[in-house]
């Protein structure tokens, strides 16, 4: 099997924006069947930057992402959140590290009976006391700030409307506005508009890739087409098998390096239009 790895290194007198926020030191993870999710990962994303990771499924892109805040625990390694060890740590430590990560799942992970606002509200349940929460009493400050995100996606007219009642793409713009909310370092979304249609993928895209801009959140995106990875991001991460095959810049990644990435059925796909 042909596998490629490149790495762009570039020397860079280190300041606060370009200071590592998510590190991957000899990272590992093996599931209880012996497969392999993550292979020896050693990545370093800076302050700032808009990350897509690419590959095909089953390649660790989902094992990866959802590492970094340890919704999956890792078997060996270590990962590091703005210099702090989330692999070690615990109890309170481990709560407020999530808390400065933001998640966006593709099935969007909303309250379907539960309005618009009280599903972004929930972006803020790490603020405050649990029972607090349980009431549902958010002070006047977080419901400003969730209906500010609200309208960062162009959904301020449906805050008080049920999830249920919203399209799946309007879904997925409250789950971003709920991420948004929780005011955090990190925004990770996993797989986002694998059941979005282009017209509604576009927009999303446009969301976060604005939010990015905006605000200097860091974004790590999974996504299959490397279409969307090079309109989008500013860096793309290649994952095969579990292993680490490339690590560039948008212009960097060639027809070889997507053989790397894809293997054989690049060509296809390729053809078929389905990845570029």
């Amino acid at each position: 099997m042909f596998f490629y790895f490149y790495q762009k290194k570039v020397g860079k007198k280190v300041t606060e924006e370009n200071q590592s926020i998510i590190s991957f030191k000899k990272v590992d993870k093996v599931y209880p069947n012996g497969v392999h999710g993550l292979r020896d990962l050693n990545i370093d994303i800076k302050k700032g930057e808009f990350v897509i990771v690419v590959g095909l499924s089953g390649a660790g892109k989902s094992t990866m992402l959802r590492a970094i805040n340890r919704l999956h625990e890792i078997s060996s390694g270590e990962i590091l959140i703005d210099n702090q060890s989330i692999t070690k740590a615990k109890g309170k430590e481990l709560r407020l590290i999530r808390r400065d990560i933001g998640m966006i799942f593709q099935s969007f992970n909303l309250v379907k009976r539960s309005s618009v606002l009280r599903n972004v509200l929930t972006g803020r349940v790490a603020y405050h006391p649990t029972w607090k929460m349980l009431l549902g009493l958010f002070p006047k400050e977080d419901k400003e700030r969730a209906y500010q995100s609200l309208q960062r996606v162009n959904l301020a007219e449906k805050v008080y409307t049920r999830a249920d009642e919203l399209s799946g793409g309007q879904q997925q713009r409250v789950s971003i506005a709920r991420a948004l909310t929780q005011k955090p370092k990190i925004i990770l979304a996993d797989e986002p508009v694998a059941s979005l249609d282009p017209v509604t993928t576009e927009k999303v895209m446009d969301d976060l890739k604005r939010i990015n801009q905006d605000f200097g959140i860091t974004i790590v995106v999974n996504l299959h087409s490397v279409e969307l990875a090079r309109q989008y991001g500013t860096r793309i991460i290649g994952l095969r098998d579990g292993s680490l095959v490339f690590d560039g810049p948008v212009a960097e990644a060639t027809d070889e390096t997507l053989r790397a990435i894809y293997g054989g059925e690049i060509l296809e796909e390729k053809a078929q239009g389905a990845i570029v």
